[in-house]
């Protein structure tokens, strides 16, 4: 009993403290080499061998299991490896645990050799290992290996349970097969041993909708009832969830009747898509009606509702009706969220007003609701629009004071903004900045940057920029070397720009096994930054807001205000915005596809590279 505590408290400090990994299974590794025999290739543990159940296996194995279930399956990849290399036999447990890691690595190869090493082992895999197993294939849409798994299964004279067909039926629903799915639910009414549940269907009910076909999905419900099985809320919330998809709303409320006779009622999932369906077809009338009509359902409205009818309201430019949402918001008790705040900015920065948006922020942050890196995007695009870049960059600096940290995107917005400006010095200040806290620039950093080279008659440097693309492992596309032989033909050199194409044609023949894609990939992974990163532009931020402002329960009052306030000029957003003068953001086809030049209407519009 006490080495069996021992071990669970060590596993416990383990995924407390994961970056002393090693060191303490180091510790564990001593107390095996006290019960192993040396070999010249490896130690084998002698308990082991004696399949009398080893302390350090089983602790491991429960240590791998937490380490999954806390979303850090590549330290429980890494401790399976460990126990491995120290002689260690992994039971049947360890394997299944293993597969769970796998799957949420996304490693799907690496588990089809995993039945061969458990018989390698001596051990024959159970129908739990078996469902992992085919689970995992079923996630990386190889339906066709986790049949060949499942066979192999019920040959070893393992039974098939209900959990295995629902996989296998999700499976062929994941990869728009939903026929198969009806083959396997024929096949498991003909197994003695199983049963099809409400799951079974409304996995099948939800393929069918998946494919657009709600009258199939209609028969599975029928088969459903047909079966002795009742639909429950989750079978109608998918077949409401595809009527709204379609844009056909209506008929997911009239549903609402047959879910009564069912006896089932309808919960917030339900209304709420109904609300947001509506507001997605710009029919606010229908919306609110319906928003009234859940208290005679007795549900009562939550954030999502409340966040689906403010987006519907600023989407056909109501801000009365926004008004009202607010104001029902207050009266029902619901708090607005981050979601509810950057939907209102994104709105007021869309219409160039950034004051206001700025305004919007600072009652966030006043609320006590911590800004994400969406806020602070919108707030970035939003002063590139408006021709600041400088309070753009400032967002850099200012975001990470509240422990968000710029990503790639950001990045290229602020960039874009002082290419917009035709300040390239200031631009690639950003670019060396980026790079040196480790973030890689993605394609589109690459072409803002090629394009103001070209706004600003450069194009000697725009071809720098190519060899520093090279170094970095990025070859440039098509489009790419196209922007720099436009930036030479804009200045009157065209034997320059047939100079550069041709170049680029000829070392594209010289590697014709190459995709042009290949090395992009690997600069658009996301990396996270470390505190330090906070202090790298030293630059006045015009991000503000006091953290200890009022409580939550006076987030009304901040953000809808009767007089001379943010919301006064709420309600005037778009007559204010468009009919003023202000215009929105227009940018001419050729520069969306090409993100270059084009012609006459360079000086005109603004060009804005916004991920």
């Amino acid at each position: 009993m006490g080495k069996h505590q021992e071990g669970t408290t060590m596993s416990k400090k383990l995924v407390e403290a994961s970056p002393t990994v090693e060191k303490c299974l180091h510790r564990d590794k001593l107390h095996s080499i006290k019960s192993s025999v040396a070999s010249p290739v490896q130690s084998r543990c002698l308990v082991c061998l004696g399949n009398n159940g080893c302390r350090i296996v089983r602790s491991r194995t429960k240590l791998m299991n937490m380490l999954v279930g806390k979303g850090k399956p590549h330290e429980a990849h890494y401790i399976f490896n460990c126990l491995i290399e120290e002689g260690h036999r992994p039971t049947l447990i360890t394997y299944t645990t293993l597969v769970a890691a796998l799957t949420r690595q996304k490693r799907f190869k690496s588990i089809l050799s995993l039945i061969s090493k458990v018989e390698k082992d001596g051990m024959k895999p159970d129908s739990i290992l078996f469902n992992a197993m085919i689970n995992a294939c079923s996630e990386s849409g190889n339906v066709d290996e986790a049949m060949k798994i499942f066979q192999k299964m019920k040959d070893s004279g393992c039974k098939p349970t209900t959990s295995t067909y629902n996989t296998l039926i999700k499976g062929y629903g994941n990869v728009g097969k939903p026929e198969e799915s009806l083959k396997l639910l024929q096949l498991m009414s003909r197994d003695k041993n199983v049963k099809p549940n409400d799951r079974t269907y409304n996995i099948l009910v939800r393929a069918w909708c998946s494919k657009n076909n709600i009258e199939e999905a209609w028969n599975v419900v029928y088969k459903m009832v047909a079966s002795g099985i009742q639909p429950d809320a989750v079978t109608y919330n998918t077949l409401a969830r595809a009527y709204a998809q379609y844009g056909e709303t209506y008929r997911a409320e009239q549903m609402l009747f047959e879910m009564q006779n069912d006896q089932v009622r309808p919960n917030e999932r339900t209304c709420g898509i109904i609300v947001s369906g509506y507001c997605k077809e710009g029919n606010m009338e229908d919306a609110m009606r319906f928003l009234y009509r859940m208290k005679q359902l007795e549900v009562h409205p939550n954030l999502v509702v409340f966040n689906s009818l403010i987006k519907g309201f600023l989407d056909i430019k109501d801000s009365d009706g926004v008004d009202k949402a607010l104001t029902l918001m207050e009266e029902f008790g619901v708090k607005p969220d981050v979601v509810t705040f950057s939907t209102i900015m994104d709105a007021w920065s869309s219409a160039g007003l950034m004051g206001k948006c700025q305004e919007i922020f600072d009652d966030m942050v006043k609320a006590g609701i911590e800004p994400d890196i969406h806020v602070f995007s919108i707030l970035a695009k939003g002063y590139v629009r408006a021709g600041e870049p400088q309070k753009a960059e400032s967002i850099l600096t200012s975001m990470c004071k509240y422990g968000v940290h710029p990503n790639v995107v950001m990045f290229t917005t602020v960039i874009s903004g002082w290419c917009n400006a035709v300040k390239m010095q200031r631009a690639m200040s950003i670019y060396e900045k980026m790079c040196e806290i480790g973030i890689n620039p993605n394609l589109k950093t690459y072409e803002t940057l090629l394009w103001g080279y070209g706004e600003a008659k450069q194009p000697w440097r725009a071809e720098e920029l190519l060899q520093m693309m090279e170094e970095k492992g990025v070859r440039p596309k098509k489009s790419i070397i196209q922007l720099v032989a436009d930036s030479w033909r804009a200045i009157g050199l065209a034997s320059e720009a047939k100079r550069v194409l041709k170049s680029a044609e000829e070392d594209r023949q010289s590697m014709p096994n190459k995709k042009d894609e290949i090395a992009v990939e690997s600069i658009h992974r996301k990396q996270n930054l470390s505190a330090s990163n906070s202090t790298f532009l030293q630059k006045p931020g015009v991000v503000s807001g006091d953290r200890n402002g009022s409580s939550a329960a006076k987030i009304r009052s901040q953000i809808v205000l009767r007089s001379d306030t943010v919301w006064t000029a709420t309600k005037s957003l778009f007559a204010n915005a468009y009919g003023s003068g202000v215009q929105p953001m227009v940018v001419c086809r050729k520069q969306c596809s090409q993100v270059g030049t084009c012609g006459q209407f360079v000086n005109a519009y603004r060009l804005v590279f916004i991920n």
